[in-house]
């Protein structure tokens, strides 16, 4: 049975402070609310149950977007049509990053965030990630492009940085000669 996560609001206080370690392994309630969160973000992607359950579509979360001031995030990346790969970071940490600057052209946009904010997002155009998995196993991986965009979004959100705080507010949106957009 299917039930819809409590997604807090951008007006929520958590979502501005700095999140704690969470200690590892993780408890079995942590890692059955992260298998909810996969659910959701993989319905939310496909347009059948995107609709049936009233989902915006997203590609990731954090634990703060539901109240819990921990350093976890959940990425669920379709990487081709219909085609899933998930990411489940326990204290991740950016290690690397490329000097290539990307942006989404359409912007980003947050599922604690219930309205369209207009312009583009500096990020790196390639991360590396260091964690841990549920389990307490050392994990890393390497992003590129959408995906890298979004472990940056993830874990800006540990530390209590919104998408929206990125954004040059003198100079809102890039041409493609200064920046390059995907």
């Amino acid at each position: 049975m299917f039930k819809k996560l409590n997604i807090l609001d951008e007006s929520d206080k958590i979502l501005r402070k700095t999140s704690v370690d969470a200690k590892l392994p993780l408890s079995q309630e942590y890692k059955d609310l992260i298998e909810r969160m996969i659910t959701e973000l993989t319905y939310s992607q496909i347009e059948e149950y995107e609709k049936k359950y009233d989902l915006r579509p997203g590609m990731g979360l954090a634990f703060p977007q539901l109240g819990i001031n921990e350093r976890i995030i959940v990425i669920v990346h379709e990487y081709e049509d219909g085609k899933f790969q998930n990411y489940v970071f326990v204290n991740p940490k950016i290690v690397s990053s490329s000097n290539e600057i990307i942006a989404a052209e359409a912007g980003e946009g947050c599922l604690s965030v219930n309205r369209d904010v207009e312009g583009h997002v500096p990020r790196n155009a390639r991360v590396t990630v260091e964690g841990y998995d549920v389990d307490g196993n050392k994990i890393k991986v390497r992003a590129r492009e959408e995906l890298s965009i979004a472990f940056q979004h993830e874990i800006d959100h540990l530390n209590g940085i919104l998408f929206y705080d990125r954004i040059d507010k003198n100079k809102p949106f890039y041409s493609e000669d200064e920046i390059r957009l995907i």
